[in-house]
Protein backbone atom coordinates (compact mmCIF):
# COMPACT_ATOMS: atom_id res chain seq x y z
CA UNK A 1 0.00 0.00 0.00
CA UNK A 2 1.05 3.29 -0.91
CA UNK A 3 0.83 6.29 1.21
CA UNK A 4 -0.32 9.69 -0.07
CA UNK A 5 2.54 11.16 -0.78
CA UNK A 6 3.91 8.20 -2.81
CA UNK A 7 5.59 6.18 -0.23
CA UNK A 8 5.15 2.42 0.28
CA UNK A 9 3.38 2.10 3.76
CA UNK A 10 2.64 -1.50 4.21
CA UNK A 11 3.41 -4.62 2.94
CA UNK A 12 2.54 -8.47 4.01
CA UNK A 13 5.45 -9.94 5.35
CA UNK A 14 7.19 -12.51 3.91
CA UNK A 15 5.51 -16.06 5.47
CA UNK A 16 9.16 -17.52 6.73
CA UNK A 17 9.77 -14.02 7.94
CA UNK A 18 6.48 -14.14 10.20
CA UNK A 19 7.48 -17.83 10.90
CA UNK A 20 10.80 -16.74 12.46
CA UNK A 21 9.31 -14.62 14.09
CA UNK A 22 6.71 -15.95 16.00
CA UNK A 23 9.14 -18.89 16.71
CA UNK A 24 10.98 -15.99 18.81
CA UNK A 25 7.82 -14.33 20.53
CA UNK A 26 6.84 -18.28 21.34
CA UNK A 27 3.05 -16.95 22.31
CA UNK A 28 0.94 -19.21 24.15
CA UNK A 29 -3.05 -20.25 24.80
CA UNK A 30 -3.84 -17.15 27.26
CA UNK A 31 -1.30 -14.83 26.39
CA UNK A 32 -2.18 -11.22 26.32
CA UNK A 33 -0.40 -10.27 22.57
CA UNK A 34 -0.14 -6.65 21.48
CA UNK A 35 0.38 -6.49 17.53
CA UNK A 36 2.56 -3.45 16.37
CA UNK A 37 1.39 -2.97 11.80
CA UNK A 38 -1.79 -4.88 11.49
CA UNK A 39 -1.43 -4.28 7.45
CA UNK A 40 -3.75 -7.60 6.24
CA UNK A 41 -4.28 -8.71 9.26
CA UNK A 42 -2.69 -11.94 8.07
CA UNK A 43 -0.68 -12.37 11.07
CA UNK A 44 -3.33 -10.44 13.81
CA UNK A 45 -5.11 -13.99 12.20
CA UNK A 46 -2.17 -16.31 13.19
CA UNK A 47 -1.98 -14.56 16.96
CA UNK A 48 -5.94 -15.46 17.14
CA UNK A 49 -5.23 -19.47 16.34
CA UNK A 50 -2.49 -19.26 18.86
CA UNK A 51 -3.10 -17.63 21.67
CA UNK A 52 -7.11 -16.84 21.15
CA UNK A 53 -8.86 -13.61 19.37
CA UNK A 54 -9.58 -12.54 22.42
CA UNK A 55 -6.17 -11.76 23.57
CA UNK A 56 -5.21 -10.10 20.79
CA UNK A 57 -5.04 -6.61 20.41
CA UNK A 58 -3.41 -5.14 17.06
CA UNK A 59 -2.53 -1.65 16.15
CA UNK A 60 -2.31 -0.22 12.77
CA UNK A 61 -2.08 3.57 11.88
CA UNK A 62 -3.90 3.61 8.35
CA UNK A 63 -7.36 3.73 8.95
CA UNK A 64 -7.81 1.98 6.07
CA UNK A 65 -5.75 -0.70 6.22
CA UNK A 66 -7.17 -0.99 9.48
CA UNK A 67 -10.63 -1.73 8.20
CA UNK A 68 -9.62 -3.35 5.40
CA UNK A 69 -8.07 -6.23 7.90
CA UNK A 70 -11.03 -6.14 10.55
CA UNK A 71 -13.09 -7.15 6.87
CA UNK A 72 -10.55 -9.95 6.07
CA UNK A 73 -10.26 -11.27 9.93
CA UNK A 74 -14.08 -11.20 10.03
CA UNK A 75 -13.73 -12.97 6.76
CA UNK A 76 -11.81 -15.93 8.51
CA UNK A 77 -13.73 -15.96 11.41
CA UNK A 78 -11.87 -14.52 13.65
CA UNK A 79 -12.50 -11.34 15.71
CA UNK A 80 -9.33 -9.75 17.11
CA UNK A 81 -9.42 -6.59 18.53
CA UNK A 82 -8.21 -4.07 16.30
CA UNK A 83 -7.40 -0.16 16.79
CA UNK A 84 -6.47 2.84 14.61
CA UNK A 85 -3.32 4.56 16.49
CA UNK A 86 0.51 5.45 16.59
CA UNK A 87 2.40 1.72 17.64
CA UNK A 88 4.80 3.60 19.02
CA UNK A 89 2.09 4.46 22.20
CA UNK A 90 1.05 1.28 22.71
CA UNK A 91 -2.14 0.35 23.88
CA UNK A 92 -2.48 1.23 27.77
CA UNK A 93 -6.03 0.58 27.79
CA UNK A 94 -5.65 -3.10 27.45
CA UNK A 95 -2.23 -3.81 29.41
CA UNK A 96 -0.39 -5.48 30.25
CA UNK A 97 0.50 -7.61 27.63
CA UNK A 98 2.68 -11.43 27.65
CA UNK A 99 3.91 -10.77 24.10
CA UNK A 100 4.06 -7.64 21.93
CA UNK A 101 4.72 -8.83 18.20
CA UNK A 102 6.27 -5.89 16.42
CA UNK A 103 5.78 -6.13 12.30
CA UNK A 104 7.66 -2.82 11.23
CA UNK A 105 11.46 -1.40 11.74
CA UNK A 106 12.56 0.59 14.22
CA UNK A 107 15.92 2.09 15.09
CA UNK A 108 14.32 3.46 18.70
CA UNK A 109 12.85 1.11 20.87
CA UNK A 110 9.42 2.70 22.23
CA UNK A 111 9.68 2.71 26.15
CA UNK A 112 5.85 2.72 26.35
CA UNK A 113 6.01 -1.26 24.75
CA UNK A 114 8.39 -2.28 28.06
CA UNK A 115 6.52 -0.99 30.20
CA UNK A 116 3.18 -2.26 29.06
CA UNK A 117 4.63 -5.54 29.08
CA UNK A 118 4.56 -7.97 32.14
CA UNK A 119 7.82 -8.92 34.13
CA UNK A 120 9.17 -11.89 31.86
CA UNK A 121 7.14 -11.14 28.96
CA UNK A 122 8.95 -10.65 25.71
CA UNK A 123 9.00 -8.59 22.48
CA UNK A 124 10.03 -9.37 19.27
CA UNK A 125 10.66 -6.23 16.67
CA UNK A 126 12.92 -5.94 13.76
CA UNK A 127 15.52 -3.30 14.78
CA UNK A 128 17.04 -1.42 11.82
CA UNK A 129 19.80 1.28 12.72
CA UNK A 130 19.76 2.46 9.11
CA UNK A 131 23.39 0.80 8.96
CA UNK A 132 23.38 -2.24 6.11
CA UNK A 133 20.89 -4.12 7.33
CA UNK A 134 18.28 -4.64 9.93
CA UNK A 135 18.29 -7.41 13.09
CA UNK A 136 16.01 -9.01 14.70
CA UNK A 137 15.31 -8.79 18.53
CA UNK A 138 14.17 -10.72 21.66
CA UNK A 139 13.84 -8.54 24.64
CA UNK A 140 12.43 -10.05 27.68
CA UNK A 141 10.83 -7.53 30.39
CA UNK A 142 12.66 -7.66 33.83
CA UNK A 143 10.96 -6.71 37.14
CA UNK A 144 13.18 -3.18 37.21
CA UNK A 145 10.96 -1.94 34.28
CA UNK A 146 14.02 -2.36 31.84
CA UNK A 147 13.89 -5.20 28.98
CA UNK A 148 17.35 -7.01 27.60
CA UNK A 149 17.80 -9.61 25.02
CA UNK A 150 20.03 -10.52 22.21
CA UNK A 151 19.86 -10.44 18.58
CA UNK A 152 18.78 -13.26 16.66
CA UNK A 153 19.22 -13.46 12.76
CA UNK A 154 18.45 -10.71 9.78
CA UNK A 155 14.93 -8.77 9.50
CA UNK A 156 14.29 -6.10 6.94
CA UNK A 157 11.07 -4.43 7.43
CA UNK A 158 9.67 -1.39 6.41
CA UNK A 159 10.18 0.91 8.96
CA UNK A 160 7.28 2.37 11.21
CA UNK A 161 6.14 5.80 10.39
CA UNK A 162 7.31 7.96 12.71
CA UNK A 163 10.51 6.17 12.73
CA UNK A 164 11.28 6.84 9.12
CA UNK A 165 15.15 7.27 8.06
CA UNK A 166 15.03 10.26 5.48
CA UNK A 167 18.07 10.96 3.38
CA UNK A 168 19.31 14.07 3.29
CA UNK A 169 21.73 16.38 1.42
CA UNK A 170 21.98 19.68 2.81
CA UNK A 171 25.38 21.84 1.42
CA UNK A 172 27.39 23.07 4.08
CA UNK A 173 31.62 23.12 3.94
CA UNK A 174 33.19 20.56 2.26
CA UNK A 175 36.19 19.31 0.79
CA UNK A 176 37.94 16.63 -1.08
CA UNK A 177 39.91 13.23 0.03
CA UNK A 178 41.17 9.45 -1.06
CA UNK A 179 40.63 6.91 0.78
CA UNK A 180 42.23 3.65 0.24
CA UNK A 181 39.69 1.36 2.02
CA UNK A 182 37.51 -0.53 -0.22
CA UNK A 183 33.94 0.89 0.66
CA UNK A 184 32.46 -2.73 -0.42
CA UNK A 185 34.48 -3.96 3.15
CA UNK A 186 31.70 -1.70 5.02
CA UNK A 187 28.38 -2.15 2.69
CA UNK A 188 28.72 -5.60 2.70
CA UNK A 189 30.11 -6.28 6.19
CA UNK A 190 28.74 -9.26 8.09
CA UNK A 191 25.86 -8.55 10.48
CA UNK A 192 27.80 -8.39 13.62
CA UNK A 193 30.57 -5.51 12.14
CA UNK A 194 27.36 -4.00 10.67
CA UNK A 195 25.63 -3.88 14.40
CA UNK A 196 29.20 -2.89 15.92
CA UNK A 197 29.36 0.21 13.40
CA UNK A 198 26.10 1.22 13.89
CA UNK A 199 26.50 1.19 17.71
CA UNK A 200 29.67 3.05 17.95
CA UNK A 201 29.03 5.69 15.04
CA UNK A 202 25.36 6.34 15.70
CA UNK A 203 25.48 7.06 11.70
CA UNK A 204 23.20 5.75 8.95
CA UNK A 205 24.30 4.43 5.48
CA UNK A 206 23.15 3.31 2.14
CA UNK A 207 25.02 2.56 -1.31
CA UNK A 208 23.94 2.23 -4.92
CA UNK A 209 25.62 0.08 -7.55
CA UNK A 210 25.89 2.07 -11.34
CA UNK A 211 27.04 0.77 -14.10
CA UNK A 212 30.62 1.69 -13.71
CA UNK A 213 31.00 2.48 -9.84
CA UNK A 214 29.27 2.19 -6.38
CA UNK A 215 28.38 4.93 -4.86
CA UNK A 216 28.15 4.92 -1.15
CA UNK A 217 27.13 7.79 1.73
CA UNK A 218 27.47 8.24 5.10
CA UNK A 219 24.96 10.56 6.86
CA UNK A 220 24.60 11.98 10.70
CA UNK A 221 20.98 11.76 11.09
CA UNK A 222 20.86 14.51 14.09
CA UNK A 223 22.75 16.93 11.76
CA UNK A 224 21.59 16.72 8.01
CA UNK A 225 24.40 18.44 6.95
CA UNK A 226 26.87 16.40 7.74
CA UNK A 227 27.56 13.36 5.61
CA UNK A 228 29.87 11.82 3.12
CA UNK A 229 30.46 10.20 -0.31
CA UNK A 230 32.66 7.78 -1.45
CA UNK A 231 32.57 6.56 -4.90
CA UNK A 232 34.32 2.95 -6.38
CA UNK A 233 35.64 2.66 -9.30
CA UNK A 234 36.63 -0.67 -10.25
CA UNK A 235 40.77 -1.73 -10.70
CA UNK A 236 41.46 2.02 -8.86
CA UNK A 237 44.28 2.32 -5.70
CA UNK A 238 42.20 4.77 -3.92
CA UNK A 239 38.52 6.15 -4.34
CA UNK A 240 37.11 9.55 -3.92
CA UNK A 241 35.42 10.79 -0.57
CA UNK A 242 33.41 14.24 -0.39
CA UNK A 243 32.89 15.23 3.09
CA UNK A 244 30.60 17.59 4.01
CA UNK A 245 30.70 19.20 7.48
CA UNK A 246 32.63 19.73 10.10
CA UNK A 247 32.71 15.53 11.27
CA UNK A 248 35.03 12.89 9.47
CA UNK A 249 32.35 10.57 8.73
CA UNK A 250 34.07 8.01 6.57
CA UNK A 251 36.73 7.85 9.14
CA UNK A 252 34.34 7.59 11.94
CA UNK A 253 33.15 4.40 10.03
CA UNK A 254 36.43 2.80 9.29
CA UNK A 255 37.81 3.22 12.63
CA UNK A 256 34.39 1.15 14.30
CA UNK A 257 35.22 -1.38 11.28
CA UNK A 258 38.51 -1.76 12.26
CA UNK A 259 37.12 -1.96 16.19
CA UNK A 260 35.24 -4.99 15.46
CA UNK A 261 38.11 -6.48 13.77
CA UNK A 262 40.26 -5.92 16.71
CA UNK A 263 37.19 -7.29 19.38
CA UNK A 264 37.80 -10.74 17.12
CA UNK A 265 34.82 -10.24 14.32
CA UNK A 266 32.26 -11.26 16.83
CA UNK A 267 28.88 -12.51 14.94
CA UNK A 268 25.56 -10.92 15.13
CA UNK A 269 24.38 -13.37 18.10
CA UNK A 270 26.92 -11.82 20.54
CA UNK A 271 25.04 -8.54 20.19
CA UNK A 272 22.00 -7.32 22.16
CA UNK A 273 19.98 -4.75 23.42
CA UNK A 274 18.69 -3.52 26.97
CA UNK A 275 15.99 -1.00 27.18
CA UNK A 276 15.67 1.50 30.09
CA UNK A 277 13.07 4.23 30.71
CA UNK A 278 16.55 6.86 29.56
CA UNK A 279 17.02 5.20 26.09
CA UNK A 280 18.76 2.08 24.58
CA UNK A 281 21.68 0.64 24.19
CA UNK A 282 23.69 -1.56 22.41
CA UNK A 283 26.29 -4.05 24.10
CA UNK A 284 28.87 -6.96 23.51
CA UNK A 285 28.31 -11.03 25.57
CA UNK A 286 26.26 -8.73 27.91
CA UNK A 287 24.75 -6.40 29.42
CA UNK A 288 27.67 -4.98 31.64
CA UNK A 289 29.67 -4.31 28.25
CA UNK A 290 27.95 -1.65 26.44
CA UNK A 291 29.31 -0.58 23.39
CA UNK A 292 28.99 3.41 21.78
Amino acid sequence: MRSPVGLYSSSNSAPGTVTDFLDLLNPQPGHRVLEIGTGTGWTAALLSHLVGAQYVTSMEIDGALAALAEKNLRDAGVHPYVVVGDGATGCPERAPFDRVHVTCGVHTVPYAWVEQTRPGGVIVLPYDPGFVAGHAVRLTIRPDGTAAGRFDGFAEYMMMRSQRIVACAEQGPSHETRTRVDPRMITQAPPGAALAMSALTGLHIGSHQETDRLLTWVSDPGVPARWALIIYVPDADDHEVHQVGDRPLWDEVVNAYLQWMAWGEPDRDRFGMTVTPNGQRIWLDAPQRPIG
